[in-house]
């Protein structure tokens, strides 16, 4: 609620319907509430469920019931294809977004361009996007992601916009995918010290230098709100001693924010060990997780493989006009010394910045994000 939001006897005054939590969800507002799925694809009011027989994809299994009756619930995105999921020509933001795409994660890519962009500010494999970057299912249940069995993916990052909001699904796998979708948004005024939502995918596949880069080139005033790893092992023994660095506006050579090794970045501790089991353990939180480990099963999955999540959302990492992200891929050596390690890592980095943002690097191409 902002500072306008004051009450006058009984009457509130300027709740922009944004910010909804325990402690203001009864406050009424002037803020529309809109939904874009294939059962209405403009998110006009009235115009859910109006699919006619043959112009959907449950049009067989409604044949009985006829209009209304779950006609369009998915839509079909063909090899190749480009699919716009929503387009919105007002101010608002996206407060909610519920996927469950088939097919291959990594081959499904997920964009969002905010008001008049040519480039989009959100250009993630949408399985990375969710916390999926491995293609195998695993539940995730934090603030701003949740992925719920069987394959349901849900954000709740708030994605302020004050011209128009355009969402798209490429499909540049060989298959066609089915994509069930709902996305929920409001329409009311946006402040003006409302920054804009962007999150990038990167693989190193392998480090170079044992190094990689999360994010570099971010230009603008903004704050870093989270960081997802797809982190595959390609040695024995532990592999996360590596430090996350934030270079921060005028930083040079070294960093203002350095942390003390990577399960520590992601909130855990001593190589995520149950102390009594001796084994990794799985952990997912409002704030951070190891919410993904996959065992090698002694034939063809023969790599350790983890999936790890960290918000910045009680701890925005603030910047004035640039930030910078890496992180070291170390290990341990017989004996003691850090091992130089050449990793296997995809990621994404979510954060809010002014518009206009710096160009992305190109997205790999398919055999580039393939998972193997």
């Amino acid at each position: 609620m902002t500072k306008s939001s004051l009450s006058k006897g009984h009457k509130v005054v300027g709740y922009n319907g944004l910010d909804s939590n325990l402690g203001n969800v009864f406050l009424l507002s002037d803020a529309k509430t809109r939904s874009i799925s294939p059962e209405n694809f403009t998110g006009d009011p009235g115009k859910g469920g109006m699919a006619e027989l043959g112009n959907g994809t449950g049009s067989f299994q409604a044949q009985n019931l006829g209009q209304g009756w779950k006609v369009s619930p998915s839509v079909i995105i063909k090899p190749g294809q480009t699919f716009t999921m929503a387009e919105i020509n007002s101010q608002g933001a996206i407060q909610h977004m519920w996927l469950t795409p088939t097919g291959n994660w990594r081959y499904s890519i997920f964009r969002i361009y905010w008001d008049d962009e040519k480039e989009p500010s959100v250009e993630v494999p949408v399985g990375d996007f969710f916390g999926m970057g491995w293609g195998e299912y695993a539940p995730l249940n934090s603030l701003p992601i949740t992925v719920n069995p069987g394959s349901a993916f849900n954000s709740y990052w708030p994605m302020p916009f004050r011209k128009k909001c355009r969402i798209t699904m490429e499909n540049i796998g060989e298959k066609e995918m089915v994509l069930y979708y709902q996305i929920d948004y409001t329409l009311t005024n946006i402040p003006d010290d409302a920054a804009y939502f962007h999150a990038q995918f990167r693989r190193s596949n392998p480090t170079v230098g044992s190094l990689c880069t999360l994010v570099d080139g971010i230009k603008g005033k903004g704050q870093f709100v989270g960081t997802y790893m797809a982190w595959q092992a390609n040695n024995n023994g532990w592999w996360g001693e590596g430090e996350i660095k934030f270079f921060m506006d005028n930083d040079k050579e070294f960093p203002t924010i350095a942390g003390t090794g990577t399960e520590d970045y992601f909130l855990g501790s001593y190589n995520f060990e149950n102390i009594k089991t001796h084994e990794y353990e799985e952990y997912s939180t409002a704030y951070a997780g190891l919410h993904q480990v996959i065992r090698p099963d002694g034939l063809y999955n023969s790599q350790q493989r983890f999936g790890m999540y960290r918000w910045h959302i009680q701890d925005p990492i603030r910047f004035d006009h640039s930030l910078k992200v890496t992180v070291q891929d170390l290990g341990w050596r017989h004996g003691g010394p850090y091992l130089a390690q050449k990793s296997d890592i995809g990621s994404v980095v979510f954060w809010y910045q002014t518009e206009p943002h710096t160009s992305f690097p190109k997205l790999p191409s398919r055999e580039e994000l393939e998972v193997n």
